[in-house]
């Protein structure tokens, strides 16, 4: 609950949006959740002074919200004379708008409203936020609150399929009719950036990413943004001189703290592919510097987040450049045993768990085994097509020494079926079925 806690005080502090009152609301009840219900009840009464200044539709289901809210928690604290006094608040005002349910209403608000909390609580719910959105866009598509709450919803889930540069980001449009509903959404242009330079269009991000920055709006979730940006553009001094101002105003950001760890991990790849790496005195002494404060970051953001699964990965790679390949390999046993409800991320960790077998710790077998389980999980993606082709290349260095390896040559066939290259995934699998009949037909190696 601490890091959802965390991350709901910062939006609140820190991000310019109009779900505020969502976010007292969803803070209300973690820290009824903690025990902390004084501090549960405070937040409720500045979702109720918040709400006090809008004066659209929308004020009005805010207050039914908060409302509701305030009844539940007065229940659970058995103060039922308040409860009942909030639930004839939200009774009479349903009449007012002739509800035929005493206690909600039918409203684009109520379903933008519960979109906003769907967002903030994990990928899980994202599928449910985007329909939440999408019901309140059929009542009014040209509002900006729902454009902008949906445009975020389609982000999400497209980050986790991470098109390849060749393809196409779904958000691109619905990020654009958002910032052209709302010009001065920072926020929103700093997100539009990172999902262009995601599809190879970085020079139009960039500008996106410099207007943004212009802004005092939204300026601490700005700087993370930007900080991505560069980092992945190899700016990566930048991106730390982002994060650092960031952190300033947000330190407990697990998110933060990936990316600055993300940054360190940046410099030691740089500097192990890079032409001078002799892997021995000052050269070899940054790299482990390197390497440790990635892995204090990383660290750091667990500590933070302990379900934050990605981080999981980054670390075990980081021991494995350590040479600590034990303790890299309880990292990836400890995350292939969570619960975990996305295919994208089984496929992630698949990938990078075959890679590590590989090159660290030198079993093809079992690179193998890992790179097929992210290829049969879920559709296709970035990383799926990455891992077809690292298993493309380990086969077909497997099949260099043994060309009559009937279990790698039916492997290559598959892959190429997958690739949709038909030509080739035939002649692999003739070549397989041949040495299984037993045919007399030599097979030479690999050229």
């Amino acid at each position: 609950m601490t890091d959802l806690e965390n991350r709901v005080f910062d939006e609140i502090e820190f991000l310019d949006t109009e779900c505020s009152v969502v976010m007292h609301n969803l803070l209300a009840y973690v820290k009824h959740l903690e025990g902390q219900n004084k501090e549960a009840l405070q937040s409720l009464k500045q979702a109720e002074d918040l709400i006090q200044t809008e004066q659209d539709g929308q004020a009005h289901v805010r207050r039914l919200v908060t409302w509701g809210n305030y009844a539940w928690l007065c229940y659970h604290l058995g103060r039922l004379e308040e409860a009942q006094m909030y639930l004839d608040k939200v009774e009479s005002t349903c009449k007012e708008f002739a509800s035929l349910s005493c206690y909600t209403v039918d409203s684009p608000y109520m379903d933008c409203e519960e979109g906003w909390a769907l967002l903030k609580c994990g990928g899980k719910n994202y599928e449910r936020a985007k329909a939440c959105f999408e019901k309140a866009l059929e009542v009014d598509p040209e509002h900006p609150e729902f454009n902008t709450g949906y445009a975020i919803a389609v982000s999400r889930l497209d980050g986790f399929i991470k098109v390849s540069h060749s393809g196409q980001a779904f958000c691109l449009q619905p990020l654009k009719r958002a910032i052209e509903l709302n010009p001065e959404d920072a926020y929103m242009k700093a997100l539009l950036a990172v999902k262009l330079q995601d599809i190879g269009q970085e020079a139009e991000g960039e500008k996106y990413i410099e207007e943004a920055l212009t802004s005092m709006s939204s300026q601490t979730y700005v700087y993370r943004y930007a900080a991505k940006f560069y980092r992945r553009k190899g700016s990566v001094d930048k991106a730390l001189h982002f994060l650092k101002m960031a952190l300033e105003k947000t330190p407990s950001s697990a998110f933060l703290h990936h990316q600055v760890g993300l940054c360190y991990k940046a410099q030691m790849i740089e500097m192990k592919e890079g032409n001078t790496w002799k892997h021995r005195g000052r050269d070899e002494e940054n790299f482990h510097r390197l390497v440790q404060k990635a892995i204090c970051e990383f660290e750091k953001a667990l500590e933070l987040r302990p379900g934050f699964h990605m981080v999981y990965i980054d670390l075990a790679e980081m021991y494995a450049e350590m040479g600590h390949h034990r303790k890299a390999e309880d990292i990836f046993q400890k995350l292939l045993s969570m619960g975990i409800f996305h295919d994208h991320l089984h496929q992630n960790i698949h990938f990078r768990y075959g890679r590590f077998q590989e090159f660290h710790v030198k079993s093809e077998v079992n690179a193998v085994i890992h790179y097929l389980k992210a290829i049969n999980k879920g559709n296709s993606s970035f990383v799926r097509n990455k891992s077809l082709n690292a298993l493309e290349k380990l086969v077909l260095r497997k099949l260099r020494r043994n060309g009559a390896d009937i279990e790698n040559l039916s492997i290559l066939g598959f892959v190429y079926k997958l690739k949709g290259e038909m030509h080739e995934a035939l002649e692999w699998y003739e070549r397989a079925l041949r040495l299984a009949a037993g045919s007399e037909n030599s097979v030479g190696p690999v050229p």
